[in-house]
């Protein structure tokens, strides 16, 4: 007889992808040990085992749960009239939902060639919805882009570029997050005429 889900299933599986997270961005998934994961984790290794059946189902975990996460806030924002709120409303949530997955962001940029390439498939899928997202709403501010599938891909790059790294050099803050979306929306917009 299958053991019955314990009711703090989901508060355990998400401490040890935060931790395990935060043990593969900083050692690097290649050398960090599942040992090390289950003591970040304050649980033993077979605890871990029983989440995930292998180190690399645990890191496709990671980056799903991040990826799926982001496309989900995005696909459940109230979708403003105006294009140019719908742009500061989207980048706003990016910059929210990356606030204190930090390490699971750096996981995304540098860990994903380790996962086989039907995993990689499913990963990249989520991230082509989330640029798509971010296209389709710039392309709603430009009747130039409309017409220019590739131009609308770049533009929303160009945008995705200056929101990715901003844990490496941002504030924590609300406010400070708050500040840089408006930045990023008004250079999106306006250029540097616009600052």
């Amino acid at each position: 007889m299958p053991r019955p889900i314990a009711r703090d299933h989901g508060e355990k599986r998400d401490r040890i992808l935060s931790q395990a997270a935060r043990v593969f961005a900083k050692d690097g998934y290649d050398r960090a040990s599942m040992a090390q994961v289950a003591k970040a984790c304050g649980i033993s290794k077979a605890a871990i085992y029983h989440y995930h059946a292998s180190k690399e189902d645990l890191l496709f975990d990671i980056l799903d749960t991040h990826l799926r996460g982001l496309r989900d806030r995005l696909d459940n924002l109230p979708e403003a009239s105006q294009p140019r709120v719908r742009l500061s409303n989207i980048i706003s949530e990016i910059l929210t939902a990356y606030e204190g997955a930090d390490d699971a962001h750096r996981l995304q940029m540098g860990s994903f060639e380790v996962l086989p390439t039907h995993r990689q498939i499913e990963l990249k899928n989520l991230q082509k919805d989330i640029v798509q997202r971010m296209a389709r709403t710039i392309a709603d501010l430009s009747h130039r882009l409309m017409e220019d599938p590739s131009a609308q891909r770049r533009t929303a790059m160009a945008v995705f570029g200056m929101l990715n790294w901003y844990f490496m050099w941002g504030g924590p803050s609300a406010a400070d997050r708050t500040a840089y979306a408006e930045t990023v929306t008004t250079l999106t917009l306006d250029g540097l005429s616009g600052l």
